[in-house]
């Protein structure tokens, strides 16, 4: 079958699908597949320092401060701007696994997206309790702290984390 030349341009090159996707890795629970947001080694706290509004930066300070008791698990990167707790496997097509905090958050431009809670059990009734949000597809957003219930908050981080876990059965989440 002959190749079209349109306007003078040579036919682009195209990659093989797996190329596209990132290889996957073998790990002793199965395949993993290549994340661009893994967990690194990068310090929480300069992540936290580097936010140049003073009140954003003491919201996200306290942010991690919750989260960490909640979740009863330490403060890790993932990639250069979320800041998670535990691990969450996920499956993906193919019998791949991805992984991402089980729970974390950033600080965008406009808000604070808070991830790994929208999930969880009975988040509804927690959601109505909460305070001033937005919901997007897989995360909240918080303007500052100040507008939202920070023992609702605590509770929907524990509450994430012990649904998640009780996932790990399953090989669904790691700590």
């Amino acid at each position: 079958m002959p190749i079209l030349r349109l306007a003078g341009k040579a036919p682009r090159r195209r990659r093989p699908v797996n190329s596209a996707l990132g290889s996957a890795s073998t790990q002793p629970g199965g395949n993993v597949a290549e994340n661009k947001t893994k967990a690194t080694v990068a310090s929480v706290d300069s992540y936290i320092a580097s936010i140049p509004d003073e009140s954003r930066r003491a919201d996200c300070k306290k942010l991690a401060s919750i989260m960490a008791k909640a979740s009863k698990l330490p403060a890790v990167m993932w990639g250069t701007s979320i800041v998670g707790f535990g691990v969450h496997r996920y499956p993906l097509a193919g019998g791949k696994v991805g992984e991402i905090c089980a729970v974390g958050f950033s600080s965008r431009k406009g808000d604070i997206s808070i991830y790994g809670l929208a999930s969880a059990e009975s988040s509804a009734d927690k959601l109505a309790q909460l305070g001033k949000h937005k919901m997007g597809k897989g995360c909240l957003y918080v303007a500052r702290l100040s507008d939202i219930d920070l023992k609702v908050l605590e509770g929907m981080v524990s509450q994430a984390v012990k649904a998640k876990h009780a996932g790990s059965a399953h090989g669904q989440t790691a700590a």
